[in-house]
């Protein structure tokens, strides 16, 4: 059986389906460079001398692990001299960074967590990569915006693209571009992305949920009540038992929940009372994916897609998965 490569794949939206230009193909394969090469280095362990902790802090006051810093660096070094992008943000960095004056600057801007569950990398748990593709605003005269904070507060619904890797027992590569959400390994033989998992689809009942019990004692009431009834199991209001499971590294959790259905939880609690996770560099990537691939993504009370940014590193309430599941997650909130 001939094997589709993510070229090829990008290719065919391009050509084909006319959903992505050549600029954003070109820009899609070359982050998907740069995650081969994060891939490298994470599965080169204690031997590449990248574990522990860099000694500095990022914005959000978290201890940065040797390979944030590496990882983000590999992004940026990639992707800032391609011509098609007018800015990159990410979550390591305190505010955006234009395409630097001697390179010609394009019509996207990329968001991305370098090294999503970095907490993970000196254990040896499967850590990854998350990204979003936006447009680079237009004045009303049909120049482009200066590539600022404020250009890059779009709502998750104008993404041109997301996705996320993987790196774990096998490096994934998941990505969306607008007709469904499609996963790619990587064979280490020819050193390209195949497609492995076309069209993902999430199944709308789950018997899994994932979400960190240490927090219990902070939850609001609904998150509580719908625990509570999971917990019950057959003898409870959901009659039926189920599973828990958390890696704390989202893109591992998520990837399960494409994979066999499930749902996420990250949600605000009386320590973080606007959640934990960032809107622009975690929630609306996985979002899209999600919803893209038939389940949900709500902060509980609004779907994560319509939530308005105020910031480029705000934080936000995560439910996400199975799509009747975080339904009734979201009614509770209700």
């Amino acid at each position: 059986m001939r094997r589709v490569t993510l070229t090829q794949f990008l290719v065919s939206r391009q050509r084909d389906k006319n959903l992505i230009n050549a600029d954003l193909r070109l820009l899609l394969e070359t982050i998907a460079r740069a995650c081969k090469a994060i891939s490298t280095r994470v599965n080169k362990g204690a031997l590449g001398d990248s574990h522990g902790s860099a000694g500095t802090s990022n914005i959000q006051g978290e201890v940065q692990k040797k390979l944030d810093v590496l990882s983000n660096e590999i992004l940026l070094e990639a992707n800032e001299w391609g011509g098609n992008l007018a800015a990159l943000a990410s979550e390591e960095m305190d505010n955006p960074r234009p395409t630097p004056t001697h390179y010609p600057s394009g019509e996207y801007l990329l968001l991305f967590d370098p090294l999503d569950g970095s907490s993970n990398i000196d254990v040896n748990i499967s850590v990854g990569t998350i990204f979003s593709v936006l447009r680079c605003p237009k004045t009303e005269h049909g120049a482009y915006c200066e590539p600022d904070e404020k250009a890059f507060l779009q709502s998750g619904r104008n993404q041109a693209a997301a996705g996320f890797a993987v790196y774990g027992p096998t490096t994934l590569f998941v990505l969306t571009v607008g007709d469904g959400a499609h996963g790619f390994t990587l064979d280490r033989e020819t050193y390209t992305f195949v497609l492995t998992h076309p069209d993902i689809r999430i199944p709308e009942d789950t018997q899994e949920f994932a979400i960190n019990m240490s927090n219990q004692r902070r939850w609001e009431a609904p998150v509580r009540r719908y625990i509570d009834e999971c917990l019950a199991g057959k003898e409870g209001p959901r009659g039926k038992d189920f599973n828990m499971r958390w890696v704390a590294s989202m893109v591992a959790d998520v990837f399960r929940v494409l994979s066999r259905g499930g749902i996420f939880m990250y949600p605000r609690d009386a320590k973080n009372r606007e959640g934990r996770l960032r809107l622009m560099y975690e929630a609306n990537p996985m979002a899209l994916i999600v919803e893209q691939a038939g389940g949900a993504a709500t902060d509980g009370k609004t779907p994560i897609l319509d939530l308005p940014p105020k910031g480029l590193h705000q934080r936000v309430a995560v439910v996400l998965g199975s799509k009747n599941e975080v339904d009734k997650v979201a009614s509770y909130h209700k």
